[in-house]
């Protein structure tokens, strides 16, 4: 409890206070009011544009990374323990290998003719030059989605794997007894219901990490990318706090990103109450 307050309650209470004050790190805190949320909404493009690219994060990889790590976690939950095993580290590895992919994934899509999509589509006739693809403002975000699932399916995925074996065994055979016929009947009225605290756990981590998109952007695109095509609300944090030490400006939009990610979390709470999970 000590920890959860000193580095979780507290920092969330400083952030909101933090973000009426014009804050440098040098000169004490002084008291402005509202005026850093007015400036945010009012008078900073690159804000709408970060906010554009996070929801887009957030609502793309979002549910699809959450679908695709429940579905790859029920498919290969009947297979043995060994082979499962081996199936859950392929399938969680790129979350751990993330970081140190980066640049395969700069090479596979160089700017120059030896970049491997670029080579690739050049040989079979689909371009006639190289193209940027990470400079390039109207690609940039797609590539940044792709990667960004390629390594999403992690703690959530773990958490569906665990969970599906928790489920007692017995309940299936009940669930032939009183008439289920299909595989999809059984997860309907059996392995859902069966998983709740796994899949409101898996919808709570999955929200914060599609809200909290960064090393993805900045490794890739740079920092900052192109015409901020790869801007999202924490390299804005990261830009304000790190870089230009406005503190109190970097506070605000940190509770602006907290307040969404609430939110969010509570519209898909009530989906899935509704849907009966």
């Amino acid at each position: 409890m000590i920890f959860f307050i000193l580095f979780t309650i507290l920092p969330v209470i400083l952030s909101v206070v933090m973000g009426f004050t014009y804050y440098n790190l040098i000169e004490p805190p002084r008291f402005i009011g509202w005026y850093n949320y007015i400036r945010l909404f009012l008078d900073d493009d690159i804000f709408i544009i970060a906010l554009k690219n996070t929801m887009l994060f957030a609502f793309i990889t979002g549910p699809i990374s959450y679908a695709l790590s429940f579905i790859v976690a029920w498919i290969i939950n009947d297979l043995s323990r060994t082979l499962r095993s081996i199936a859950t580290v392929l399938f969680y590895i790129p979350t751990i290998i993330g970081v140190s992919v980066y640049p395969m994934w700069r090479l596979i899509f160089s700017p120059d003719a030896f970049g491997y999509l670029n080579g690739t589509l050049m040989k079979w006739g689909f371009l006639r030059e190289p193209v940027a693809w990470l400079i390039d403002q109207n690609q940039l975000l797609v590539i940044l989605i792709i990667v960004q699932l390629w390594m999403s399916m992690g703690i959530s995925f773990l958490a569906f794997v665990a969970g599906l074996q928790t489920i007692d065994g017995s309940l299936y055979e009940a669930g032939v007894m009183d008439g289920i016929k299909n595989r999809f009947q059984e997860l309907w009225y059996i392995t859902l219901p069966s998983m709740i605290p796994q899949l409101v756990f898996g919808a709570v981590m999955q929200i914060v990490i599609s809200f909290s998109v960064a090393d993805v952007s900045i490794q890739l695109a740079g920092f900052p990318s192109t015409e901020y095509a790869g801007e999202t609300m924490v390299t804005h944090i990261m830009d304000y706090g790190s870089i230009r030490y406005e503190m109190g400006y970097a506070s605000s939009l940190a509770v602006v990103l907290f307040v969404l990610m609430v939110l969010t979390n509570r519209i898909v709470t009530r989906l899935l109450n509704k849907v009966g999970i």
